[in-house]
Protein backbone atom coordinates (compact mmCIF):
# COMPACT_ATOMS: atom_id res chain seq x y z
CA UNK A 1 0.00 0.00 0.00
CA UNK A 2 1.39 3.39 -0.97
CA UNK A 3 1.78 5.92 1.93
CA UNK A 4 -0.59 8.91 1.18
CA UNK A 5 1.62 11.88 2.04
CA UNK A 6 -0.72 14.24 0.18
CA UNK A 7 -3.06 14.19 2.95
CA UNK A 8 -0.33 16.14 4.99
CA UNK A 9 1.32 17.86 2.59
CA UNK A 10 -1.00 18.88 0.00
CA UNK A 11 -1.84 22.33 1.90
CA UNK A 12 1.44 23.60 1.69
CA UNK A 13 2.71 22.29 -1.88
CA UNK A 14 2.83 25.99 -2.92
CA UNK A 15 5.43 25.73 -5.30
CA UNK A 16 5.63 22.09 -7.13
CA UNK A 17 4.10 19.05 -6.45
CA UNK A 18 6.04 16.15 -7.63
CA UNK A 19 4.16 12.66 -8.65
CA UNK A 20 4.56 9.88 -5.83
CA UNK A 21 6.03 7.50 -8.68
CA UNK A 22 7.41 8.70 -11.46
CA UNK A 23 8.94 12.22 -11.98
CA UNK A 24 9.30 14.01 -14.90
CA UNK A 25 12.42 15.22 -16.82
CA UNK A 26 13.05 18.88 -17.61
CA UNK A 27 16.18 17.95 -19.36
CA UNK A 28 17.02 16.53 -22.33
CA UNK A 29 19.22 13.28 -21.58
CA UNK A 30 22.39 15.40 -23.29
CA UNK A 31 22.03 17.76 -21.31
CA UNK A 32 21.57 16.32 -18.03
CA UNK A 33 23.65 17.95 -15.17
CA UNK A 34 26.32 16.56 -13.29
CA UNK A 35 25.95 16.44 -9.78
CA UNK A 36 28.31 17.37 -6.85
CA UNK A 37 26.56 16.89 -3.38
CA UNK A 38 29.08 17.90 -0.98
CA UNK A 39 28.19 17.58 3.19
CA UNK A 40 30.15 18.82 5.94
CA UNK A 41 29.83 17.22 9.51
CA UNK A 42 29.14 19.09 12.30
CA UNK A 43 29.58 22.49 10.84
CA UNK A 44 27.41 25.19 12.34
CA UNK A 45 24.98 27.73 10.31
CA UNK A 46 27.55 30.42 10.63
CA UNK A 47 30.64 29.09 10.25
CA UNK A 48 31.61 29.96 6.43
CA UNK A 49 31.70 33.16 4.58
CA UNK A 50 28.54 33.13 2.52
CA UNK A 51 26.45 32.75 6.22
CA UNK A 52 28.58 35.49 8.12
CA UNK A 53 31.56 33.48 9.03
CA UNK A 54 35.13 34.96 8.88
CA UNK A 55 36.67 31.75 8.53
CA UNK A 56 38.73 31.69 4.91
CA UNK A 57 36.43 29.71 2.46
CA UNK A 58 37.13 31.32 -1.06
CA UNK A 59 35.49 29.10 -3.10
CA UNK A 60 31.88 28.93 -1.02
CA UNK A 61 32.10 32.42 -1.07
CA UNK A 62 32.29 32.01 -5.31
CA UNK A 63 29.74 29.36 -5.25
CA UNK A 64 27.46 31.53 -3.45
CA UNK A 65 27.83 34.30 -4.99
CA UNK A 66 27.39 33.11 -8.86
CA UNK A 67 24.25 30.68 -7.32
CA UNK A 68 21.82 31.41 -4.60
CA UNK A 69 21.62 30.46 -0.69
CA UNK A 70 18.95 29.43 1.27
CA UNK A 71 17.77 31.31 4.46
CA UNK A 72 16.12 28.44 5.70
CA UNK A 73 17.24 25.05 4.85
CA UNK A 74 16.91 22.45 7.44
CA UNK A 75 18.49 19.17 8.17
CA UNK A 76 17.62 16.13 11.06
CA UNK A 77 20.10 17.63 13.97
CA UNK A 78 22.17 14.32 14.04
CA UNK A 79 25.02 12.44 11.57
CA UNK A 80 23.18 9.24 10.44
CA UNK A 81 19.41 10.15 10.50
CA UNK A 82 20.61 13.53 8.44
CA UNK A 83 22.12 10.97 5.80
CA UNK A 84 19.40 8.53 5.89
CA UNK A 85 16.93 11.05 5.10
CA UNK A 86 19.02 13.32 2.22
CA UNK A 87 19.51 9.57 0.42
CA UNK A 88 15.74 8.43 0.57
CA UNK A 89 13.94 11.83 0.21
CA UNK A 90 11.88 9.99 3.21
CA UNK A 91 11.84 10.47 7.45
CA UNK A 92 14.60 8.53 8.75
CA UNK A 93 12.47 6.29 11.17
CA UNK A 94 10.76 4.76 7.65
CA UNK A 95 13.91 4.08 5.88
CA UNK A 96 15.63 0.89 5.12
CA UNK A 97 17.36 0.42 2.32
CA UNK A 98 19.29 -3.46 3.18
CA UNK A 99 17.98 -6.85 3.40
CA UNK A 100 14.34 -8.26 4.15
CA UNK A 101 13.45 -5.10 5.62
CA UNK A 102 14.15 -2.61 2.43
CA UNK A 103 11.66 -0.11 1.48
CA UNK A 104 13.92 2.62 0.55
CA UNK A 105 16.01 3.75 -2.17
CA UNK A 106 19.15 5.82 -1.81
CA UNK A 107 19.20 8.22 -4.74
CA UNK A 108 22.56 6.57 -6.00
CA UNK A 109 20.41 3.42 -6.62
CA UNK A 110 17.60 5.68 -8.56
CA UNK A 111 20.22 7.90 -10.71
CA UNK A 112 22.15 4.54 -11.58
CA UNK A 113 19.26 3.55 -13.02
CA UNK A 114 18.63 6.53 -14.87
CA UNK A 115 22.18 6.47 -16.53
CA UNK A 116 24.33 8.45 -13.79
CA UNK A 117 27.68 7.37 -13.12
CA UNK A 118 27.64 7.07 -9.00
CA UNK A 119 30.15 7.96 -7.19
CA UNK A 120 30.71 8.57 -3.36
CA UNK A 121 33.59 9.32 -0.78
CA UNK A 122 33.79 10.25 2.69
CA UNK A 123 31.54 9.34 5.77
CA UNK A 124 28.58 7.01 5.63
CA UNK A 125 27.74 6.03 9.16
CA UNK A 126 24.50 3.82 8.40
CA UNK A 127 24.15 -0.05 7.85
CA UNK A 128 25.47 -1.91 5.24
CA UNK A 129 27.90 -0.08 2.78
CA UNK A 130 27.64 2.45 -0.03
CA UNK A 131 29.03 -0.37 -2.49
CA UNK A 132 26.00 -2.12 -1.72
CA UNK A 133 23.58 0.86 -2.06
CA UNK A 134 23.84 1.90 -5.57
CA UNK A 135 27.11 3.75 -5.47
CA UNK A 136 29.74 2.60 -8.65
CA UNK A 137 32.58 3.52 -6.71
CA UNK A 138 33.60 4.15 -2.85
CA UNK A 139 36.03 5.40 -0.36
CA UNK A 140 35.79 6.57 2.43
CA UNK A 141 34.97 5.42 6.60
CA UNK A 142 31.61 3.41 7.94
CA UNK A 143 32.23 5.20 11.47
CA UNK A 144 30.48 8.50 12.46
CA UNK A 145 34.01 9.84 13.42
CA UNK A 146 37.65 8.53 12.98
CA UNK A 147 41.08 9.55 13.61
CA UNK A 148 41.79 12.13 10.76
CA UNK A 149 45.72 10.67 10.59
CA UNK A 150 45.43 6.97 11.27
CA UNK A 151 41.84 6.55 10.55
CA UNK A 152 41.07 4.66 13.89
CA UNK A 153 37.47 5.39 14.68
CA UNK A 154 36.51 6.14 18.16
CA UNK A 155 35.40 2.97 18.69
CA UNK A 156 38.76 1.47 17.91
CA UNK A 157 38.07 0.21 14.53
CA UNK A 158 39.86 0.50 11.12
CA UNK A 159 36.22 1.23 9.00
CA UNK A 160 38.24 2.51 6.04
CA UNK A 161 36.86 1.01 2.71
CA UNK A 162 38.03 1.19 -0.80
CA UNK A 163 35.16 -0.11 -3.14
CA UNK A 164 33.40 -2.53 -0.44
CA UNK A 165 37.07 -3.81 0.79
CA UNK A 166 38.95 -2.87 4.25
CA UNK A 167 41.43 0.00 3.40
CA UNK A 168 45.16 0.07 4.63
CA UNK A 169 45.78 3.66 5.72
CA UNK A 170 48.62 5.30 4.28
CA UNK A 171 51.92 6.98 6.14
CA UNK A 172 50.65 10.79 5.27
CA UNK A 173 46.93 10.26 5.62
CA UNK A 174 45.09 13.55 6.50
CA UNK A 175 40.88 12.34 5.90
CA UNK A 176 39.93 15.29 4.05
CA UNK A 177 42.66 15.61 1.56
CA UNK A 178 42.03 11.97 0.55
CA UNK A 179 38.32 12.00 0.70
CA UNK A 180 39.05 14.39 -1.89
CA UNK A 181 42.04 12.26 -3.67
CA UNK A 182 39.41 9.55 -4.33
CA UNK A 183 36.62 11.81 -5.27
CA UNK A 184 39.11 13.10 -8.33
CA UNK A 185 40.48 9.39 -9.03
CA UNK A 186 37.12 8.28 -9.20
CA UNK A 187 36.25 10.74 -11.82
CA UNK A 188 39.02 10.19 -14.01
CA UNK A 189 39.00 6.62 -14.28
CA UNK A 190 34.97 6.43 -14.39
CA UNK A 191 33.69 9.22 -16.43
CA UNK A 192 35.83 10.05 -19.89
CA UNK A 193 36.02 13.68 -20.29
CA UNK A 194 34.64 13.37 -23.92
CA UNK A 195 32.06 11.08 -22.75
CA UNK A 196 27.88 11.77 -22.73
CA UNK A 197 27.62 9.80 -19.08
CA UNK A 198 26.25 11.92 -16.45
CA UNK A 199 27.90 11.47 -12.90
CA UNK A 200 27.13 12.14 -9.47
CA UNK A 201 29.43 12.87 -6.75
CA UNK A 202 28.73 12.48 -2.97
CA UNK A 203 31.31 14.03 -1.31
CA UNK A 204 30.71 13.36 2.46
CA UNK A 205 33.46 15.44 4.65
CA UNK A 206 33.90 14.17 8.12
CA UNK A 207 35.17 17.50 8.76
CA UNK A 208 34.62 19.53 10.95
CA UNK A 209 33.62 16.73 13.76
CA UNK A 210 35.44 15.67 16.65
CA UNK A 211 38.77 14.84 17.25
CA UNK A 212 39.73 18.24 16.10
CA UNK A 213 42.84 17.39 13.97
CA UNK A 214 44.16 19.45 11.22
CA UNK A 215 47.35 19.99 9.35
CA UNK A 216 49.87 22.63 10.99
CA UNK A 217 49.55 25.08 8.90
CA UNK A 218 45.87 25.17 8.80
CA UNK A 219 45.76 25.75 12.63
CA UNK A 220 48.87 28.22 12.75
CA UNK A 221 46.80 30.39 9.89
CA UNK A 222 44.58 30.83 13.12
CA UNK A 223 46.14 31.00 16.05
CA UNK A 224 45.13 34.47 17.69
CA UNK A 225 41.97 34.91 15.39
CA UNK A 226 39.71 34.12 17.98
CA UNK A 227 41.62 35.44 21.30
CA UNK A 228 38.49 38.18 21.14
CA UNK A 229 36.11 34.53 22.51
CA UNK A 230 33.02 33.66 21.91
CA UNK A 231 31.12 36.44 22.42
CA UNK A 232 32.72 39.30 20.45
CA UNK A 233 32.70 36.54 18.00
CA UNK A 234 28.92 35.92 18.09
CA UNK A 235 28.60 39.70 17.43
CA UNK A 236 30.84 40.23 14.51
CA UNK A 237 28.87 36.58 12.57
CA UNK A 238 25.86 38.44 13.87
CA UNK A 239 26.46 41.89 11.84
CA UNK A 240 27.98 40.49 8.63
CA UNK A 241 25.01 37.99 8.88
CA UNK A 242 22.48 41.15 8.57
CA UNK A 243 25.19 43.02 5.80
CA UNK A 244 24.81 39.92 3.67
CA UNK A 245 20.99 39.59 4.22
CA UNK A 246 21.50 36.26 5.05
CA UNK A 247 19.31 36.18 7.88
CA UNK A 248 16.20 38.18 8.46
CA UNK A 249 15.32 41.47 10.12
CA UNK A 250 13.59 39.73 12.89
CA UNK A 251 15.74 37.42 13.78
CA UNK A 252 18.11 38.71 16.82
CA UNK A 253 20.89 37.78 18.33
CA UNK A 254 19.85 35.21 21.14
CA UNK A 255 21.69 35.51 24.42
CA UNK A 256 24.60 33.20 25.66
CA UNK A 257 23.62 30.20 27.63
CA UNK A 258 23.72 30.52 31.30
CA UNK A 259 26.05 27.23 30.96
CA UNK A 260 28.35 29.48 28.69
CA UNK A 261 30.66 31.40 30.96
CA UNK A 262 32.02 34.77 29.66
CA UNK A 263 34.51 35.09 27.77
CA UNK A 264 36.12 37.64 29.56
CA UNK A 265 35.70 35.68 33.15
CA UNK A 266 37.36 32.27 32.31
CA UNK A 267 41.33 32.37 32.99
CA UNK A 268 44.29 32.65 30.76
CA UNK A 269 45.09 29.34 30.41
CA UNK A 270 41.41 28.10 29.48
CA UNK A 271 41.26 31.03 27.20
CA UNK A 272 44.79 29.66 25.06
CA UNK A 273 43.14 25.88 25.14
CA UNK A 274 40.31 27.46 23.57
CA UNK A 275 41.94 29.53 20.91
CA UNK A 276 43.64 26.58 20.43
CA UNK A 277 40.95 24.31 19.50
CA UNK A 278 38.58 27.36 17.52
CA UNK A 279 41.90 28.10 15.43
CA UNK A 280 41.79 24.16 14.83
CA UNK A 281 38.01 23.71 14.02
CA UNK A 282 38.62 26.68 11.72
CA UNK A 283 41.96 24.96 9.73
CA UNK A 284 39.29 21.74 9.29
CA UNK A 285 36.79 23.94 7.54
CA UNK A 286 39.44 26.01 5.82
CA UNK A 287 41.13 22.92 4.39
CA UNK A 288 37.64 21.13 2.97
CA UNK A 289 37.00 24.68 1.00
CA UNK A 290 40.72 24.38 -0.13
CA UNK A 291 39.94 20.72 -1.44
CA UNK A 292 36.16 21.67 -2.78
CA UNK A 293 38.63 24.50 -5.13
CA UNK A 294 40.52 21.07 -6.25
CA UNK A 295 37.10 19.35 -7.52
CA UNK A 296 36.34 22.75 -8.99
CA UNK A 297 39.03 22.82 -10.95
CA UNK A 298 39.32 19.31 -12.24
CA UNK A 299 35.80 20.16 -13.44
CA UNK A 300 36.78 22.97 -15.23
CA UNK A 301 39.71 21.66 -16.77
CA UNK A 302 37.46 18.52 -18.01
CA UNK A 303 35.19 21.53 -19.18
CA UNK A 304 32.52 20.00 -16.64
CA UNK A 305 32.00 22.46 -14.29
CA UNK A 306 29.04 25.05 -16.25
CA UNK A 307 26.70 21.80 -16.75
CA UNK A 308 27.06 20.73 -12.83
CA UNK A 309 25.39 21.27 -9.56
CA UNK A 310 26.77 21.82 -7.12
CA UNK A 311 24.90 21.74 -3.43
CA UNK A 312 26.39 22.43 -0.23
CA UNK A 313 24.68 21.88 2.86
CA UNK A 314 25.67 20.55 7.00
CA UNK A 315 24.02 17.54 8.39
CA UNK A 316 23.89 19.31 11.90
CA UNK A 317 24.48 22.37 13.97
CA UNK A 318 27.16 23.06 15.97
CA UNK A 319 28.47 19.99 18.61
CA UNK A 320 28.33 21.37 22.08
CA UNK A 321 29.78 18.31 23.59
CA UNK A 322 33.12 18.83 25.22
CA UNK A 323 35.01 15.25 24.58
CA UNK A 324 38.78 16.47 25.33
CA UNK A 325 40.79 13.47 26.26
CA UNK A 326 42.75 13.90 29.45
CA UNK A 327 46.59 13.01 28.54
CA UNK A 328 45.61 15.53 25.06
CA UNK A 329 44.92 18.75 27.71
CA UNK A 330 47.61 17.35 30.15
CA UNK A 331 50.32 17.07 27.34
CA UNK A 332 48.71 20.08 25.80
CA UNK A 333 49.37 17.66 22.85
CA UNK A 334 49.10 19.29 18.81
CA UNK A 335 45.87 18.63 17.27
CA UNK A 336 48.24 17.83 13.75
CA UNK A 337 49.40 14.76 15.86
CA UNK A 338 46.97 11.43 15.95
CA UNK A 339 47.61 11.00 19.41
CA UNK A 340 46.12 14.16 20.19
CA UNK A 341 41.78 14.25 20.60
CA UNK A 342 40.57 18.15 21.13
CA UNK A 343 37.05 18.83 21.00
CA UNK A 344 35.64 22.58 21.17
CA UNK A 345 33.58 24.00 23.68
CA UNK A 346 29.91 24.77 24.06
CA UNK A 347 30.74 28.64 23.66
CA UNK A 348 32.33 27.96 20.39
CA UNK A 349 29.20 25.72 19.36
CA UNK A 350 26.81 28.39 20.11
CA UNK A 351 28.97 30.83 18.13
CA UNK A 352 28.73 28.14 15.32
CA UNK A 353 24.88 28.28 15.55
CA UNK A 354 24.89 32.22 15.56
CA UNK A 355 21.96 33.63 15.58
CA UNK A 356 20.01 30.46 16.97
CA UNK A 357 19.43 28.81 20.40
CA UNK A 358 20.99 25.40 21.10
CA UNK A 359 22.99 23.11 18.98
CA UNK A 360 23.54 19.04 17.18
CA UNK A 361 20.47 16.80 18.83
CA UNK A 362 17.97 19.55 19.63
CA UNK A 363 15.20 20.56 17.25
CA UNK A 364 15.50 24.32 18.23
CA UNK A 365 16.80 26.87 15.07
CA UNK A 366 20.64 26.15 16.39
CA UNK A 367 20.56 22.28 15.99
CA UNK A 368 18.65 22.07 12.66
CA UNK A 369 19.76 25.14 10.35
CA UNK A 370 21.92 24.44 7.83
CA UNK A 371 23.53 26.55 5.11
CA UNK A 372 22.54 25.31 1.79
CA UNK A 373 24.34 26.76 -1.47
CA UNK A 374 23.62 26.04 -5.20
CA UNK A 375 25.31 26.84 -8.45
CA UNK A 376 24.59 25.54 -11.56
CA UNK A 377 25.94 27.82 -14.17
CA UNK A 378 24.19 26.57 -17.01
CA UNK A 379 20.92 25.84 -15.17
CA UNK A 380 20.23 28.01 -12.48
CA UNK A 381 17.79 30.99 -13.12
CA UNK A 382 17.11 34.69 -11.45
CA UNK A 383 19.47 36.41 -9.91
CA UNK A 384 22.93 34.83 -9.59
CA UNK A 385 24.38 35.37 -5.79
CA UNK A 386 20.67 35.60 -4.81
CA UNK A 387 18.94 34.61 -1.00
CA UNK A 388 15.75 32.84 -1.54
CA UNK A 389 13.49 32.64 2.29
CA UNK A 390 12.91 28.96 1.31
CA UNK A 391 11.96 27.07 2.90
CA UNK A 392 14.07 23.51 2.16
CA UNK A 393 14.39 20.51 4.11
CA UNK A 394 16.90 17.28 3.48
CA UNK A 395 13.54 15.06 2.00
CA UNK A 396 13.89 17.55 -1.11
CA UNK A 397 16.81 16.95 -1.98
CA UNK A 398 16.19 13.71 -4.12
CA UNK A 399 12.91 14.36 -5.48
CA UNK A 400 15.05 17.08 -6.62
CA UNK A 401 18.04 15.31 -8.06
CA UNK A 402 15.33 13.45 -9.55
CA UNK A 403 13.56 15.69 -11.69
CA UNK A 404 16.74 17.15 -12.72
CA UNK A 405 17.70 14.18 -14.14
CA UNK A 406 14.70 12.80 -14.96
CA UNK A 407 14.67 9.57 -13.40
CA UNK A 408 11.82 7.69 -12.50
CA UNK A 409 11.00 7.06 -8.80
CA UNK A 410 10.17 3.18 -8.63
CA UNK A 411 7.29 1.65 -6.90
CA UNK A 412 9.75 -1.48 -6.29
CA UNK A 413 13.44 -2.05 -6.37
CA UNK A 414 15.11 -5.48 -5.23
CA UNK A 415 11.87 -7.31 -5.01
CA UNK A 416 10.62 -4.63 -2.70
CA UNK A 417 8.06 -2.18 -2.31
CA UNK A 418 9.18 1.33 -2.00
CA UNK A 419 7.43 3.90 0.16
CA UNK A 420 6.23 7.14 -0.87
CA UNK A 421 8.74 10.63 -1.32
CA UNK A 422 8.03 12.95 1.93
CA UNK A 423 9.71 15.89 0.31
CA UNK A 424 9.07 17.64 -3.29
CA UNK A 425 11.46 19.00 -5.53
CA UNK A 426 13.12 22.69 -5.40
CA UNK A 427 13.48 23.34 -9.12
CA UNK A 428 11.30 26.14 -9.21
CA UNK A 429 13.83 28.01 -7.08
CA UNK A 430 16.70 26.72 -8.67
CA UNK A 431 15.48 27.96 -11.98
CA UNK A 432 14.18 31.40 -10.33
CA UNK A 433 10.55 31.12 -10.68
CA UNK A 434 9.95 30.78 -7.38
CA UNK A 435 11.07 31.73 -3.54
CA UNK A 436 9.51 29.05 -2.08
CA UNK A 437 6.12 28.83 -0.17
CA UNK A 438 5.08 27.20 3.03
CA UNK A 439 5.78 23.68 4.27
CA UNK A 440 5.16 21.12 6.67
CA UNK A 441 8.49 19.74 8.53
CA UNK A 442 8.65 16.91 11.10
CA UNK A 443 11.37 17.11 13.07
CA UNK A 444 12.34 14.26 16.10
CA UNK A 445 15.84 13.04 17.72
CA UNK A 446 16.57 11.83 20.73
CA UNK A 447 13.45 12.96 22.64
CA UNK A 448 13.77 16.37 21.05
CA UNK A 449 11.53 17.04 18.71
CA UNK A 450 9.50 19.63 16.47
CA UNK A 451 6.66 20.73 13.77
CA UNK A 452 7.26 23.02 10.90
CA UNK A 453 4.07 24.35 9.76
CA UNK A 454 3.64 27.40 7.54
CA UNK A 455 4.92 30.40 9.67
CA UNK A 456 4.26 28.49 13.22
CA UNK A 457 6.99 25.93 14.51
CA UNK A 458 6.32 24.06 18.10
CA UNK A 459 9.27 22.36 19.61
CA UNK A 460 9.71 20.11 22.18
CA UNK A 461 13.61 19.73 24.45
CA UNK A 462 13.44 16.70 26.47
CA UNK A 463 15.09 18.87 29.74
CA UNK A 464 12.51 21.30 29.49
CA UNK A 465 9.47 19.19 28.68
CA UNK A 466 7.02 21.45 27.51
CA UNK A 467 6.11 22.47 23.92
CA UNK A 468 7.27 25.59 22.78
CA UNK A 469 5.38 27.74 20.17
CA UNK A 470 7.12 30.11 17.99
CA UNK A 471 5.96 32.20 15.06
CA UNK A 472 9.36 32.10 13.18
CA UNK A 473 8.52 34.33 10.50
CA UNK A 474 8.59 36.74 13.24
CA UNK A 475 10.83 35.05 15.44
CA UNK A 476 13.07 33.18 13.42
CA UNK A 477 15.61 33.14 16.42
CA UNK A 478 12.66 31.78 18.95
CA UNK A 479 12.58 33.87 21.79
CA UNK A 480 9.04 34.97 22.45
CA UNK A 481 7.65 31.35 23.36
CA UNK A 482 3.85 31.46 22.34
CA UNK A 483 2.48 28.69 24.15
CA UNK A 484 0.55 29.83 26.83
CA UNK A 485 -0.85 33.22 25.21
CA UNK A 486 -1.90 31.12 22.22
CA UNK A 487 -2.98 27.92 23.61
CA UNK A 488 -5.22 27.32 20.50
CA UNK A 489 -2.84 27.45 18.04
CA UNK A 490 -0.57 25.53 20.54
CA UNK A 491 -3.14 22.21 20.71
CA UNK A 492 -3.72 22.35 16.60
CA UNK A 493 0.08 22.07 15.90
CA UNK A 494 0.27 19.04 18.17
CA UNK A 495 -2.13 17.40 16.76
CA UNK A 496 -0.92 18.06 13.53
CA UNK A 497 2.87 16.44 14.69
CA UNK A 498 0.99 13.55 16.37
CA UNK A 499 -0.87 12.85 13.35
CA UNK A 500 2.12 13.16 11.10
CA UNK A 501 4.05 10.96 13.76
CA UNK A 502 1.87 8.27 13.77
CA UNK A 503 2.05 7.94 10.07
CA UNK A 504 5.69 7.59 9.79
CA UNK A 505 5.95 5.27 12.73
CA UNK A 506 3.34 3.11 11.04
CA UNK A 507 5.66 2.96 7.96
CA UNK A 508 8.74 2.40 10.40
CA UNK A 509 10.72 -1.18 9.25
CA UNK A 510 11.68 -3.60 12.06
CA UNK A 511 15.19 -2.81 10.89
CA UNK A 512 15.98 1.17 9.74
CA UNK A 513 18.94 2.43 8.15
CA UNK A 514 20.42 4.59 10.72
CA UNK A 515 20.86 1.55 13.40
CA UNK A 516 24.02 2.01 13.80
CA UNK A 517 26.47 3.80 16.85
CA UNK A 518 25.74 7.63 17.01
CA UNK A 519 28.66 9.93 17.14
Amino acid sequence: MRVNVLKFFAPFFGFCLIGLVALPAVLSAADRPNIVLIITDDLGFSDIGPYGGEIDTPNLDQLAADGLRFRQFYNTAKCSQTRATMLSGRYYPEVSFTGQHRNSVTFAETLRTAGYKTLMSGKWHLLGEPSEQGFDRYFGHLAGAVNFFDGISSGGLETFRLDGKPYEIPEGLYATDAMTDHALMFLDDEVPENSDQPFLLYLAYNAPHYPLHAKQADVEKYLGRYDMGWDELRKSRYQRQKELGIIEDNAVLTERPPEVPAWDTISDELRREHNLTMATYAGMIDCVDQNIGRVIDRLKARDQFDNTIFIFLSDNGGCPFQRTRSPTREDMLMPWTAESYWTYDEGWAHASNTPFRWYKQNQHEGGISSPFIVHWADGLGGERGRIVDGPGHLIDIAPTLYELAGAHYPETYAGASIGDLRGQSLTPILFGDSEGGPREFWQQFGGNKALHFGDWKISWEKRIKQWELYNVAQDRSETNDLAKSMPDKLAEMIARYETLDRDISDHAPEVAAVNISAE
